[in-house]
């Protein structure tokens, strides 16, 4: 992949096309993002297969390809997480990069990302905060999920799942925070989680196990459609 530094010198007809969403099943997300993701989708941890680290991810169906909540699909409000929002754009020394090969410039149609002067659009100005947000967030959901293993706090999850046309699934490698062994931790511990906003995170997490059924209950709805 060969990136290209964005200015408006040469970029200035650039537009760039809405994120495709339809085949995200599984998306890394930052902390900052777990409210709003919670109250539409189950979060879990998982390990990286390159790394073998843990990283957050909000979860839109059961199987590569899937996504049960895509703009339409629910008829709930949509939850764009930053790492789609941003995809095709990176962080780079200078300024913001663009991997031109990227099916979200191929068009020519979408938003412009210069003004006719030359000035940032809304639409890079929006990448721009996206980027921003990626910078802090990826390292500040790492102390959180460190802090989450030091403690003894992250369980694995099994899911077992049934669906009305006579099928089932069963999702491994997922991760979940126990309870039990939050309920245990002496009050100094509880206190340092309050201080550094991780305990806040830990029932958001503990909380979207709900949206699992949720997911499910859409699921057969398609099927039934």
């Amino acid at each position: 992949m060969d990136l290209e530094l964005l200015n408006a010198e040469r970029h200035l007809g650039l537009h760039q096309a809405e994120v495709p969403v339809d085949g995200a099943h599984f998306v890394q997300i930052v902390a900052s993002e777990f409210a709003t993701a919670a109250a539409t989708c189950p979060i879990f941890l998982t390990k990286s297969p390159e790394t073998g680290q843990f990283y957050a991810g909000a979860m839109f169906g059961f199987e590569p390809g899937e996504n049960l909540l895509r703009r339409g699909a629910s008829g709930r409000g949509a939850f764009l997480p930053l790492d789609l929002e941003r995809q095709g754009y990176f962080l780079a020394p200078g300024g913001v990069a663009i991997d031109p090969g990227h099916p979200r410039f191929s068009t020519g149609r979408g938003a412009a990302l210069f003004e006719k002067d030359g000035l940032p659009s809304q639409a890079l100005r929006r990448i721009q905060h996206v980027l921003g947000q990626l910078n802090v967030g990826v390292p500040a959901t790492d102390a959180f999920i460190q802090s989450l293993v030091a403690l003894g706090l992250v369980e694995p999850i099994d899911i077992d799942l049934s669906f009305d046309d006579g099928r089932s699934l069963s999702l491994a490698g997922l991760y979940t925070v126990s309870l039990d062994a939050l309920g245990e931790l002496n009050d100094a511990a509880v206190v340092d989680l309050f201080r550094r906003g991780h305990l806040q995170l830990a029932y958001a997490m503990a909380g979207s196990l709900k949206q699992v059924s949720v997911l499910a209950n859409l699921r057969n709805e398609r099927l039934a459609a």
